[in-house]
């Protein structure tokens, strides 16, 4: 059998769980999942190899109206990755309000795409078969997409459909990647990543909009077993420093311990991680800081 090879990328409105099918697809956890809106930033790669070929599923930022420097940045980032892919997924789930909103904008940046368009319905665990299926006649009927699934991400329905149908559309090819690779992410970059996610999971409202992690030092020390990570905390005004740090650095404590029990099973090492809060004032506005944070804004 020939195998079968190529991008897919994985587009959608923030927070219909594209992350979350990513992960499902590769049985690993490569893309940080919370249940807030607007978690992933970056360009996720996760890279699916079996018998019949390799999948390079690109994990995208929320398509969104921007209304800072970084959320220009996530919307590019977005649109980049649908311009670099073989096939392009739309995922949707049970709060899409017809086509307009964020929905228009996603479909927007679909029709300037040259690559077949899936229509993917997620969440149907929650949806009901029968309003999942009205869901997915509705968006599919203009033929705006070339075929459409239903699939629950957490339960895993409708996944193996999805990936035969990608398989069959991806034309033959070779690997991009070894077989035993699950993303083609440095650890550096999943150390912060991590990080942000229990930053994400522990502070409320609106605060870890105005959160970004830079690693200062990542240091492997393989003789020893260890690898030891300085990373700072920045947030925007000097109120939030106090909140991110918690009553006693409690909330802070808790943050670095949850993140280094990851990193230590992510590594296979032990992980000596510190965390400093530094306040860098509208830094989600600042294109020179956004640069030097990883998110480039050009």
């Amino acid at each position: 059998m020939n195998r079968k090879s190529g991008f897919v990328a994985l587009l959608g409105r923030p927070n219909v769980g594209k992350s979350t099918l990513m992960n499902r697809i590769l049985g690993a956890k490569v893309a940080i999942v919370t249940p807030k809106p607007q978690t992933t930033r970056d360009r996720i790669a996760g890279i699916y190899t079996e018998d019949r070929g390799q999948i390079v599923f690109l994990d995208s930022p929320g398509i969104h109206k921007p209304h800072r420097a970084l959320n220009a940045f996530m919307v590019r980032t977005a649109q980049r990755i649908g311009e670099e892919s073989d096939i392009v997924a739309h995922l949707v789930d049970d709060r899409e309000a017809g086509r307009g909103g964020e929905d228009a904008l996603v479909r927007g940046v679909l029709s300037s795409l040259s690559v077949p368009r899936l229509l993917v319905v997620n969440k149907t665990d929650r949806m009901g078969a029968a309003a999942a299926e009205a869901r997915r006649a509705d968006l599919a009927k203009e033929r705006f997409y070339a075929e459409s699934f239903l699939v629950s991400a957490v339960k895993g329905d409708g996944v193996d459909a999805f990936l035969s149908a990608l398989f069959r559309m991806l034309p033959e090819g070779p690997a991009y990647y070894p077989e035993e690779d699950l993303t083609d992410l440095p650890m550096r970059f999943i150390a912060k990543e991590v990080i942000r996610e229990k930053l994400f999971r522990e502070l409320e409202e609106e605060l870890p909009y105005s959160v970004a992690v830079l690693i200062g030092e990542y240091k492997e020390e393989p003789g020893k077993g260890l690898v030891r990570i300085r990373a700072e905390v920045c947030v925007e005004r000097e109120s939030q420093k106090g909140i991110v740090i918690g009553k006693g650095g409690g909330i802070l404590k808790k943050v670095g311990t949850a993140a280094r029990l990851e990193l230590e099973k992510e590594t296979g090492c032990r992980v000596y991680l510190e965390l400093f809060v530094k306040v860098v004032k509208e830094w989600s506005r600042d294109k020179n800081m956004l640069r030097r944070l990883g998110y480039e804004s050009g």
